[in-house]
């Protein structure tokens, strides 16, 4: 059953999308930066003790490094899709690969620590706002309906496909903590990039401000 919530929540946020249309994204801001914020806080409440009290603190501190390394890599491609930022051209006719094969590797990573404690909740609360912009991004483009909904369906199975790899696979499960330790960095990478990413106006950067601490609280009580 873990492997669901994170297909049902993505294609949740594409039928609300679809059948809404909101026309002001400042809303979906917030509910991103509270996602950062909740993701963020859960790592380094759960995640990140965890996985440094099983294993070498050097070689988890380096694989970390290459988890933000290797989301700044990918950004090269998606565009910075993974937190919000939708910068992909799409050509006309043209399903985006190299979109898709970025957030999928991306997809994959995350689904790594997902049955560890709360981080589900916190994926699931992560997933919410980016696969509703990206949502956004797909009905505005170019993009056939036919193919933006293929590629949200493919999209919302590589989250739990990542998550039985990792439980699955013994050569995979073999290499856990290193592999968790590549996840903690994704997430700081991506949610640092939302939490300090300015907004217009200073009333939206007290609201964010405000669901940042209330994200933040959140995961430490929960």
């Amino acid at each position: 059953m873990i492997y669901l919530p994170p297909i049902i929540a993505v294609l949740f946020s594409f039928l609300f999308i679809y059948w809404i249309k909101p026309k002001k994204k400042e809303n979906i801001k917030l509910l991103l930066a509270f996602s950062g914020a909740f993701l963020l806080a859960l790592t380094f409440f759960e995640l990140l003790p965890e996985i440094y009290e099983s294993g070498n603190p050097k070689q988890i501190a380096l694989f970390i490094l290459l988890g933000i390394l290797l989301q700044i890599f990918l950004e090269f491609f998606s565009k910075g899709a993974e937190h919000g930022h939708m910068h992909f051209d799409i050509i006309q006719g043209k399903f985006p690969f190299i979109l898709f094969l970025s957030l999928s590797i991306h997809s994959l990573i995350e689904g790594v620590p997902m049955q560890k404690g709360d981080m589900l909740i916190g994926i699931l609360i992560h997933k919410i706002p980016v696969a509703m912009l990206l949502s956004l991004f797909l009905l505005n483009s170019k993009l056939k309906l036919s193919s933006a909904i293929l590629f949200i369906i493919l999209f919302a199975l590589m989250t739990p496909l990542g998550s039985f790899l990792a439980t699955e696979t013994t050569f995979i499960v073999s290499y856990g903590n290193q592999l968790n330790a590549i996840a903690i960095g994704i997430f700081f990478h991506i949610s640092t990039v939302i939490l300090f990413e300015s907004g217009k106006g200073h009333s939206f950067n007290l609201s964010k401000l405000l669901v940042i601490i209330l994200g933040v609280g959140l995961a430490y009580f929960l």
